[in-house]
């Protein structure tokens, strides 16, 4: 029987959390700017007022948008501790069996 030579394993899946959140970010960014924008416009807004309606979109939505990815990230981050912390109370030796047994009590 033939073997395959092995060659390594080149998976990008720990990279899809930060694409996933960019692909998201962005597409929230322009659609809410967007909307932002044609309403300032239709309101019959002059050139400055929907400059500044704009920039006033893009910088509440990117400061909205860092504070939802630091409360996801740390609450992940807390899951996993707290998951890490039981994992090691599990894995722990029971007082019963950290016990050595002595040669007198054979």
């Amino acid at each position: 029987m033939t073997q395959t030579p092995s060659h390594p394993e080149r998976h990008l899946v720990q990279r899809i959390g930060w694409l996933r959140a960019a692909v998201l970010g962005a597409n929230d960014g322009i659609l809410s700017t967007a909307s932002l924008l044609v309403g300032v416009a239709s309101a019959a807004g002059g050139r400055k007022e929907v400059l500044v309606a704009g920039v006033a979109g893009l910088v509440a939505g990117a400061m909205a948008m860092a504070a939802g990815e630091y409360v996801s990230v740390s609450s992940q981050s807390d899951t996993e501790k707290a998951d890490l912390a039981r994992e090691r109370a599990e894995l722990a030796p029971t007082p019963s069996s950290s016990t050595p047994s002595s040669p007198e009590s054979t």
